[in-house]
This record gives structure tokens, C-alpha cells and sequence, in this order.
């Protein structure tokens, strides 16, 4: 049985995830004749992204070009360099992350979806017959691991200490009553390595590319309710209102996006209300 659970955050986040994205981007954003150049990882923003490119943007009189990602750190050096225009496919934990430890200045747009994170085994099918001493897989940065671990948490198989934040590491770990065994991993072979592992603590992109199904096949899996790691579109501070921007983040946040993702996605993404 799948269990949804709440994710308790501190009001102010400072770290976190997502995220995602890809191969090597290249060329100078804006592109030709005004097209928006925007990274992307494949699923779920390069899907969101294809179906406003092919079914909205040319009646907004928006041209769009998507360059697909399958790491977390290049599409943020492609942006504040230049290549890019804009990305989707981080959180804004994350994006604060990165701002202060890489020393850019990327800031949010608007935050159209939410791709929930889950544990997924191919052992047990509840996070309740994890047995004593269970390796738990876990993404090795910083704020994926904090995220991670603040999900098995919320499901009640371990205890962290008080104040633990975002980038919260199992040395945080309080109580841990089953005795699981943590593995850390780069978040993108959590995946391919769980037939090795007990459990795995996999981001919403990661699992879906490997065919895995948030709502079918997680065992815990993030509520939306104050979870603060909806992906949001970024851009290079200073271009929050280039037009072709703000025409992007009006599509994004349209009904005709919501109800693509609510029925490609089925609840395995999730739309964000706007305020």
C-alpha cells in the first residue's frame, strides 16, 4: 500500500533539490529571431515544455526552443552564462543552493508543478517490511539527501533532530529503529541500483525515466500540502520581464497546461495553485 505523507519544512528553506537536466548546451540564448532558448530535463519539464511549444506558444506569438539536460548543474551554468534564456526543472531550495555555492544569480519566475519524491523497492511493498538492518538508498548531494531524509521521516522510519533544516545528513539521525543502513548515491543511478538495495529514496524525474510510476509504485511518497520543492522556471536576474518570459510563465501556469498535467501525470505531478 502507498502512503502519501506530509513533509514538515521551516518556513524560510534555504537548500534542497530537483530537480535535473542534460547534456551540453550550446550557442547563445534568445537564439533566432527571438526564440526563448530554455533548458530542461526530459520528464516532466522537457514534456511540459514540448506541449506548450506545440499547442500554445505560436498562438501567443511565443517561439520556443528546448534543450533537454539530464544533470542538475548544467542547465544553471548554461543560464547564467548566457546559453540559455531560462530552465525548468529545479525547486527553489535548490536554486538557493546553488546560487550560494556557485556564486550565480538566477531567480524564479513562477512555479507551475510539483514532482513529488518517493521511496520505491523492488523488495517490499510497504515502507513497514523493511526489515531491520535495511539499506536504503539516498542521493548523495546535499540537498537531496536532506529532502530524502526528511521524507523517511515524515513516513515515521526514522527520528531527526529539532532544527534539522534542508540539508539535514544522516548524522542528524536521532532515532533510527529499524537500524536502516544508508547508501548514498548520485541521484541518478538510484534507479539502476535497486535491485541491490532494500529501498531507495528516488526524485520524481529519476524514477519516471526509468519507467517507475510515483503513484503506482512508491511506497512513501511527498505530499504537496507546505512542500516547498515545486520546479520552478529561472532566469538570469534582470530578465524576469523580458516579455518572451513572462509569455512562457502565463502558459505555464494556463488551464491548458493543468489539465495536461493532470491527465498525462495522474497525480505522479502534481499542479501548483498560483497565488
Amino acid at each position: 500500500m502507498r502512503k502519501t505523507v506530509v513533509i514538515a519544512v521551516a518556513a524560510a528553506v534555504s537548500l534542497g533539490l530537483t530537480a535535473c537536466g542534460a547534456g551540453s548546451a550550446s550557442g547563445k540564448g534568445g537564439g533566432k529571431d527571438g526564440t526563448l532558448v530554455v533548458g530542461a530535463t526530459a520528464v516532466p519539464a522537457g514534456e511540459v515544455l514540448t506541449y506548450v511549444k506545440d499547442h500554445l506558444a505560436a498562438k501567443a506569438g511565443l517561439k520556443l526552443e528546448i534543450r533537454e539536460f539530464t544533470d542538475y548543474v548544467l542547465p544553471n551554468t548554461a543560464l547564467q552564462e548566457g546559453s540559455l534564456d531560462a530552465n525548468l526543472y529545479q525547486n527553489q531550495p535548490y536554486l538557493d543552493d546553488f546560487n550560494k555555492s556557485k556564486g550565480t544569480d538566477l531567480v524564479s519566475v513562477v512555479k507551475p508543478y510539483l514532482p513529488p519524491m518517493g521511496v520505491y523497492s523492488k523488495k517490499v511493498t510497504d515502507v513497514t517490511e523493511l526489515a531491520g538492518g535495511a539499506t536504503v538508498g539516498v542521493p548523495g548531494d546535499t540537498t537531496n539527501e536532506g529532502r530524502a531524509l526528511k521524507l523517511l521521516a515524515a513516513g515515521g522510519l526514522i527520528g531527526l533532530k529539532a532544527g534539522a533544516g534542508p540539508d539535514a545528513s544522516p548524522k542528524d539521525v536521532t532515532s533510527n529503529p529499524r537500524h536502516l543502513k544508508f547508501k548514498e548515491l548520485e541521484a541518478a543511478q538510484l534507479p539502476r541500483s535497486l535491485d541491490d538495495l532494500d529501498a531507495a529514496v528516488i526524485n520524481n524525474n529519476y524514477a519516471q525515466d526509468a519507467g517507475l510510476s510515483p503513484t503506482r509504485n512508491a511506497i512513501l511518497l511527498e505530499s504537496a500540502k507546505d512542500n516547498p520543492y515545486a520546479n520552478l522556471l529561472a532566469v538570469k536576474r534582470g530578465n524576469e520581464d523580458d516579455p518572451r518570459v513572462r509569455k512562457l510563465a502565463e502558459l505555464l501556469v494556463s488551464p491548458e497546461v493543468k489539465k495536461f498535467i493532470e491527465d498525462k501525470y495522474k497525480g505522479s505531478v502534481l499542479p501548483v495553485a498560483q497565488s
